[in-house]
Parts: C-alpha cells; structure tokens; sequence
C-alpha cells in the first residue's frame, strides 16, 4: 500500500541526473575518476586520511573483516577462531562477514533506551580471549566510545564501527566511522544519502588502506602504488602488473555513476543532517506525551536515521495494534533492523559461545519498531503521531 509517510523519500534532483548522464556518455562507466573524487570528498568530510569505495554497505562490512586477515602487523591481524563481541541487534551483513571468516561469536544484549551496547554486560562479555569489537551506531545513534575504550583498555583489542545508519553522527566533536580502526557507511536508497547502492571503507591506517584498494579489485597489484606495503614494489612493467594477484580479493568495485552521484549526493548532505536533527527535536516533543512508550535516547550528536518506538513492558499496548495504528495513520514501519539477530534460524552455522541473557534484544525484538526519518519537513507527520 502506499504511504504518506514512508521509510524513506528520493532525495535526488536534477543534478545527479545531470551527472548521470554525463557518466554514460563518457563510456567510462566501470570504477574510474568520479569514484576516486567521491573517495577524496568523503574522507575529507568525514576526517579521515583514507576512503574506499565499494558496490554496497555489505560489502564494506565484508572488506573490513576481510582486510585484518591479511595484516603484517600481528597487533592488528585475526585468525580464525578468534573471538569477536558484536551487539545482539543489527542488520544481517554485520554479522556475516564474521562467519564467513570463521570468527567465534559472542552477542551483547543492547541498553533498552540507546539500543546500543548495555555496556555493564559488554564489560563483562570481555576476557582475555577477545580481539575484536564491533560497535554498531544503531539507527544513527553513536555509541558511548569513552566507556568502550576504557573497557578496552591496554587489551589487545581491535574497535571496528558499523556505521552504516550514522553518516554525520558524532561522538565528543569526531564522526563516527572513524574512531575505531576502521568504520564502514552504506549509501543505499533509504540511507542518509543515496548513489542506488554504495558502500564506503574509512580508515586511517595506512597499510590497512592498501589492502582494502588491493582486495576490492581481485587481489590484483594494479591499483596500489609503484612503492606500496602490500607487495613491497611493483614490477615496472604497465602489462606485467596488469595480473598480478597478491592477496585472495572479490570484485566489489562501484559503477562510475555510483561515485557521480555520491559527489552531488555529498554537497547536499548539511542540509539532509540540519533537516533530519530538526525532524528528530519535533519527534522527541511528541513521543514524550507518551509514557508508555520508549524512544531511542541520543548518546552525544545522532544524525537519526529512523524514529524507534518500543513498548514499555508496563503498556497495554501490543505491537501488532500499534503498527496497524501507525499504518493507519500513514506511517510505513518496520521491526528495529532485524531485532534480536541471534534469534535467527541462521546462527546455527555460526561458531559461537553460549548465548546469554538477551532480555533486552528480546523485548525489542517482540515489542520495537521504527518511523522512517528524512531529509524533508516532517513536522506534519509527527501531528499524525498524536493520534496513537
């Protein structure tokens, strides 16, 4: 059915389809220039010395993981069987990467009102066997870094972002994505800003960047520089060099067009963020006159990728009447991304510790939804909101 207010609104004009079209009567549609200068644009914006853009959110998350295998540095290199803490709630491809490099899972329940990491069972989740945390900004909402760092301490522990659903959010004045080791962003249609699908890779670390670029693109040397850390020094020899592999790679390369309209997308994305942050102070005005409600608490800047609502335990209320309610109303909802993910058939594949207390990844799971938020005045939306 359709919507009045959907999960998300084009936020395309006439110049991205200018630049489309620009693109197609190049020729040069495959990973080229305009994605070179979308890369340049995003690390600047988002400050980091490095950008890597691939075909999809998933297959950033999917480079990330795959990127730390490779590493000459035993610091910050992984092996199968190492152990990994991921919060209990996020979207598939958060968690696939981690199986499909045989990491050993152990899932965190999430804090009720930020629906981030409860950080007390984080703490205690971690234990000498630990080597990765993957801190997922859910919903736009960045997590409590000081906390996760302190919990890391001298540790040798990798911090990896998520950062899919939080373009432009911050912690303490620093964007998310950036203050782990490595933090990914999705451009997908319903995202903060759209090239049709897109992923991107940050990361500051300068070795860690070149295998990323390398297995982005097959393995292959072509696209590293002539003195790089990778294969130390490349053949100089332009038809040598043409196949030859290094690194076991995929081909999750973006279109040319992709990298065009994130670089008209990006002038744009102020305004979608001053937008979004005004939505979200009208949302929060509304959602308080309900007392049986829950919706999510900002930690620090969040750039509000969507609106949650979750039923207190002490509600009347049933999930079901109230999405029929919101639908009613004209609102398109869906669960809080895929709520408790560890509820899934799919983990049975997963190598991981035993699972326990999930209480709040459930409750969300059977009792939690969310609102689309968008880069337009909603103002009229949340006046429907009254009714509920």
């Amino acid at each position: 059915m359709p919507y009045k207010f959907p999960l998300a609104f084009d936020s395309w004009d006439n110049a991205e389809k200018q630049e489309i079209f620009k693109v197609v009567e190049s020729g040069y549609l495959t990973m080229g220039d305009k994605v070179k200068e979308f890369e340049q644009s995003f690390a600047s914006y988002i400050g980091s010395k490095n950008a890597v853009m691939v075909n999809s959110g998933s297959s950033a998350n999917l480079l990330m993981i795959a990127s730390l295998f490779y590493s000459k540095d035993e610091s910050k290199r992984l092996k199968r069987g190492d152990e990994v803490i991921v919060s209990a709630v996020s979207w598939s491809t958060t968690y696939f990467p981690l199986y499909q490099y045989g990491l050993k899972f152990k899932f965190v329940d999430i804090d009720i009102e930020t629906l981030n990491f409860d950080l007390q069972k984080l703490d205690a989740a971690v234990t000498e066997k630990t080597r990765l945390i993957l801190a997922v900004n859910l919903l736009g909402n960045p997590n409590d870094f000081d906390e996760i760092k302190k919990i890391i301490g001298t540790k040798n522990i990798i911090l990896l972002e998520d950062n899919c659903e939080a373009l432009g959010a911050e912690f303490k004045n620093k964007k998310t994505g950036t203050i782990g080791k490595m933090g990914t962003f999705s451009f997908y249609y319903s995202h903060h800003i759209s090239t049709i699908e897109g992923g991107m890779i940050v990361t500051d670390d300068e070795e860690l960047y070149q295998i990323l670029v390398c297995i982005r693109s097959h393995g292959w040397t072509r696209n590293l520089p002539d003195k790089n850390l990778i294969s130390n020094k490349n053949i100089n020899d332009t038809f040598l060099e043409s196949f030859r592999f290094v690194l076991p790679g995929y081909n999750l390369r973006p279109m040319e067009i992709s990298g065009a309209v994130g670089i008209e997308q990006l002038k744009k994305f102020p305004a979608f963020l001053k937008q979004r942050k005004k939505n979200a102070s009208i949302f929060i005005k509304t959602m308080k006159k309900f007392d049986d409600l829950f919706f999510q608490k900002e930690i620090n800047y969040s750039s509000w990728f969507g609106f949650s609502i979750v039923i207190k335990p002490s509600s009347k209320r049933n999930r079901s009447d109230l999405v029929k309610s919101l639908n009613k109303i004209g609102f398109e909802c869906r669960p809080v991304v895929a709520g408790n993910f560890a509820n899934n058939e799919v983990i049975k594949y997963f190598d991981k510790n035993d699972i326990n207390s999930l209480e709040n990844a459930n409750w969300v799971d059977k009792n939690g939804l969310f609102i689309g938020n968008n880069h337009i005045n909603m103002y009229d939306a949340f006046k429907e909101l009254e009714k509920l």
